[in-house]
C-alpha cells in the first residue's frame, strides 16, 4: 500500500456521479465521486453510507428533512433510509461504503453504475 493523495485522484476524472474506488479496508471500500446536479431517490436496506465532502456543499434530501453537509463535514445515511443527494455546484466527496453496497440500491436507474473503476 502506497500514500494515496485525494486530489491527484480527483484530478484523474472530470464525470458526476460515477464514484472511483480508491482503496478498501475491512470490508469496507474508499470512494471518491465528483457529484453536480441531483441523483434519484433510493435506498440501501443493508448498509449505511457515509459522505465526506472535500469540497463544495452537498445537500441530502430525506423524507422528512434536508441535510446540508459542508466542506470538511460528514454524515452517515442509516441503512434503509431513503435519500437524495443533490449537488448545485460541484460537489468532491470521499464515500465509504461496504464492499457489498448498490450504487442505487434496489433501483436500477440511468445512473447506475454497476462495477466501481479503481483508480
Amino acid at each position: 500500500m502506497s500514500v494515496i493523495n485525494i486530489q491527484q485522484k480527483l484530478n484523474l476524472f472530470k464525470e458526476h456521479w460515477t464514484p472511483k474506488k480508491i482503496g478498501e479496508l475491512n470490508g469496507q471500500q474508499i470512494l471518491l465521486a465528483k457529484l453536480k446536479g441531483e441523483f434519484i431517490w433510493h435506498t440501501h436496506e443493508h448498509e449505511d453510507e457515509l459522505f465526506l465532502v472535500q469540497k463544495g456543499t452537498l445537500e441530502i434530501q430525506l423524507r422528512d428533512k434536508t441535510v446540508t453537509i459542508k466542506e470538511g463535514e460528514f454524515y452517515i445515511v442509516p441503512k434503509g433510509v431513503e435519500h437524495k443527494p443533490i449537488a448545485r455546484e460541484e460537489v468532491h466527496v470521499l464515500l465509504f461504503e461496504p464492499l457489498s453496497i448498490k450504487h442505487t440500491g434496489n433501483i436500477l436507474a440511468d445512473v447506475t453504475v454497476e462495477n466501481y473503476e479503481e483508480i
